[in-house]
C-alpha cells in the first residue's frame, strides 16, 4: 500500500468532527498497512482560508489532498478510498 494522507477539517467541540475521527481511526487501525497512513487535523478556527471554504460542511476528510467526503463517513468507502491510494 502507497503511503496516504487523511486530512480531518473540523473544530473543536464538534460532534460531527468526533464521530468522523472515530470512523477513521477504526478503519485506519484495521488496515494492514496502517502505519502508511497519515492523519493530519485541521481546524477551520486556526486558517480563514478554511473557514471560508468549509464551514458549513465539516467535517471535511480529504484523501491524498481530494475532497473524499463531509458530514458523514463511510467507512467501507474510506476504506476502499485508503486502498487505491
Amino acid at each position: 500500500m502507497t503511503a496516504v494522507e487523511l486530512t480531518i477539517i473540523g473544530k473543536p467541540d464538534c460532534h460531527l468532527c468526533d464521530v468522523a475521527e472515530s470512523v477513521i481511526d477504526a478503519v485506519v487501525s484495521d488496515l494492514p498497512a496502517a502505519d502508511s497512513v497519515t492523519i493530519v487535523k485541521r481546524s477551520i478556527l486556526d486558517d480563514p482560508e478554511l473557514h471560508e471554504r468549509y464551514w458549513e460542511r465539516i467535517p471535511v476528510i480529504l484523501v491524498n489532498g481530494a475532497e473524499h467526503a463531509h458530514w458523514h463517513v463511510d467507512a467501507q468507502e474510506l476504506r476502499t478510498a485508503i486502498l487505491k491510494g
